[in-house]
C-alpha cells in the first residue's frame, strides 16, 4: 500500500470529527535518504500516525515535536541522521539530512482534499507550496482534479498575485511532468517555492484469473498499485479469489471489432474502456488461446494502448496470438503487423530473476513493469552508484 492509502482514511476520519492534525512532508533531502521529496506522514492527536518520512529513524522524533513546532503555523524543520551531527543523531540508517514541512489542518486540509480525488481517479497532480516567509504553507494546484480542491488559505492582501504565480508554477510542472523549485518575490523578499509533481497512481490490469494471477495481484497491491482482474470465466473471476484487488469482473465472450473500436460490441467495450490509462500495465495470462487473442486484439486496437503490454508464455505462442489478433481485427499485411506488435509487447514478460513458482513469476513480471515505467536500469544498486561516482570524478 502507498502512504496515501493509509493517510487518506485517517484524514477523512479526523476531518469528520473536526479535530486538528499535523501533516509532515519531505520537501528536500541532502545526501542519502530512504524517502524522497513528496513522502508524507499524518499525525493524529491521539498518537496514531499514517505514512512515513524516513526508513523508521525519524518518525518518533517528528511525532514528539510536531505539535509544539506548528503551534504558530507551518514550519520547515531540518532532521539529520548523520553521525557527525552530534552524539545522538536521530538515526543511523542512511546518514542524510531531511527537511520536513510541518503544518496543521488549516493549510494541510486543502492539500489532502486535492490529493484525494487525484488518487481516486488515478490522475497526476502538481502542487506549488511556499516554504519560506509570511506565505509559508500557501499553495496552488494544477491537474484534472485541481478544481475540486478546497480553497487555499489566503491570509495576506497579496494573495491574488501570489495565487496566480503559484498556479502558473504548478501548471508548468504538470506540463513538464517534473518537480520544480523556484524563488518568487513575497513581501519584498525572495521566497522558496517547491512544486511537487505527483504521478498518477499506477494501475495493473490482469487479464486472466488463474492461480498464477493470485500472487501477482497481491504483490502489486503491496506496491500500492490499482489492480483489476478480468476473465471470461465466471468461476475464476471471483472476489473471494482476489480479495485485495480493486476490481474483479467477468468478461462476456463476444466477437472483436473488424477494423477499429468504433464498431466494438458492448462486452468488448467493457474490456477496452473500463478504466485503462495510458500509463497502466496490462498482462495477458488467461491460458486460453481464444481469450488471450481477443484481449490482445482489443488492447492493441486502442487509440492509446497501455504503456506496458505483457504476455505470459513463450514468444512462439505470442506470435500465434498476434496472428490471430491481426485476423480478428481484419488488418491487411498480417505478417508485417505481427512483427511490429512483437517489437512493442513484452513476450515472454518478466525479468530473468530465476524461479518458476507462481510467486517468483509474479516478482519477475512486476520487476519488469517497474523497470519499464521508471526507465530504471535494473542493475544492482552498487553498480549504479559506482558508475555515478565514477562519472562525477
Amino acid at each position: 500500500m502507498t502512504d496515501l492509502e493509509r493517510i487518506l482514511p485517517l484524514w477523512r476520519e479526523l476531518e469528520t470529527a473536526e479535530v486538528d492534525y499535523v501533516l509532515a512532508t519531505v520537501v528536500a533531502v541532502e545526501g542519502p535518504s530512504y524517502r524522497k521529496p513528496g513522502a508524507r506522514m499524518l499525525l493524529a492527536p491521539d498518537g496514531r500516525r499514517a505514512g512515513t518520512v524516513s526508513g523508521g529513524c525519524l518518525e518518533a522524533e517528528v511525532a514528539k515535536r510536531a505539535w509544539w513546532l506548528t503551534a504558530q503555523g507551518p514550519v520547515v524543520e531540518r532532521y539529520s541522521t548523520a553521525e557527525d551531527e552530534g552524539d545522538r543523531p536521530y538515526g543511523s540508517g542512511c546518514g542524510g539530512v531531511v527537511y520536513l514541512l510541518l503544518e496543521r489542518r488549516l493549510t494541510a486540509g486543502p492539500l489532502l482534499a486535492a490529493l484525494q480525488p487525484a488518487f481516486d481517479k488515478r490522475v497526476p497532480l502538481a502542487i506549488a507550496t511556499v516554504l519560506e516567509g509570511p506565505g509559508i504553507g500557501q499553495r496552488a494546484f494544477a491537474g484534472p482534479t485541481a478544481s475540486s480542491a478546497a480553497p487555499e488559505v489566503s491570509p495576506s492582501p497579496e494573495d491574488g498575485q501570489l495565487d496566480f504565480t503559484l498556479r502558473g508554477l504548478a501548471e508548468q510542472s504538470l506540463e513538464q511532468r517534473t518537480p520544480m523549485e523556484e524563488r518568487i518575490p513575497i513581501d519584498g523578499s525572495l521566497a522558496r517555492v517547491w512544486v511537487d509533481y505527483c504521478l498518477a497512481r499506477p494501475g495493473l490490469w490482469i487479464f486472466g484469473a488463474g492461480d498464477d494471477a493470485i500472487p501477482l495481484h497481491r504483490l502489486a497491491r503491496e506496491l500500492g498499485w490499482f489492480v483489476a482482474v478480468a476473465d471470461g470465466r465466471s468461476n475464476l473471476a471471483r472476489r473471494e479469489r482476489f480479495p485485495v484487488a480493486n476490481q474483479v469482473c467477468v468478461l462476456a465472450a463476444a466477437g472483436l471489432p473488424r477494423s477499429n473500436l468504433s464498431s466494438i460490441s458492448t462486452s468488448d467495450a467493457q474490456l477496452a474502456l473500463f478504466g485503462l490509462n495510458s500509463t497502466d500495465a496490462a498482462v495477458v495470462m488467461a491460458h486460453s488461446f481464444e481469450q488471450d487473442a481477443r484481449v490482445l486484439a482489443t488492447l492493441l486496437a486502442l487509440d492509446v494502448p497501455p504503456a506496458y503490454i505483457g504476455v505470459l508464455g513463450p514468444q512462439r505462442r505470442t506470435r500465434e496470438l498476434l496472428v490471430e489478433a491481426s485476423r480478428l481485427l481484419g488488418l491487411p499485411g498480417e505478417e508485417q503487423q505481427v512483427e511490429r506488435w512483437l517489437a512493442s509487447v513484452h513476450a515472454p514478460m518478466g525479468l530473468d530473476l530465476g524461479g518458476e513458482a507462481p510467486a517468483a513469476v509474479a516478482l519477475s513480471v512486476l520487476a519488469e513493469i517497474q523497470k519499464s515505467s521508471t526507465s530504471a536500469t535494473g542493475l544492482p544498486l552498487h553498480q549504479v552508484r559506482a558508475a555515478s561516482r565514477a562519472m562525477s570524478l
